[in-house]
């Protein structure tokens, strides 16, 4: 079993609640999402593993279980090219879970006319195989989100 922590603090509001349909309708992965504290922060890794996809606004570390964990740091902001994103470490790296992985301010974000809120998904996983899955409250960086079976 994998524990998948929180890379944000700030509240969990679940996919439903994602301003984008691909995620909110779990196309992509079941999992939750957080809408982050609006302040500069850095987004941490949410499992121990490798990162095998990195970008400015998104990322997936895979555990030593296989199981690949996508954080999508707000929704379209593909489009922002990488400009207020910084990266920390580089794709093929071995992470701990709470290591640094992106420096980012998602009150620019906002600003930018885009949605902070980010998506931490189960890639490649069905929804029975989470449990524990917060989508309420408020949540530090490290508190858990679900339990992937």
């Amino acid at each position: 079993m994998t524990t998948v922590t929180s890379p944000l603090a700030g509240r969990a509001i679940g996919l439903a609640a994602v301003p984008d349909p691909v995620f909110s309708g779990a196309m992509v992965g079941p999992g939750t999402a957080i809408d982050p504290v609006r302040e500069p922060s850095e987004a941490v890794a949410p499992v121990d593993g490798v990162i095998v996809s990195l970008h400015p606004h998104a990322f997936v570390v895979v555990d030593g279980n296989g199981h690949g964990v996508l954080t999508h740091l707000g929704i379209d902001t593909v489009q922002l090219n990488g400009e207020g994103f910084e990266l920390l470490v580089a794709k093929g790296d071995t992470v701990t879970r709470g290591q640094s992985i992106v420096r980012w301010d998602p009150a620019a974000v906002e600003a930018s006319g885009k949605s902070p809120v980010c998506p931490v998904v189960a890639l490649e996983a069905t929804a029975d195989s989470l449990s524990d899955l917060r989508d309420g409250g408020d949540v530090k960086a490290g508190d858990s989100l679900f339990a992937w079976n």
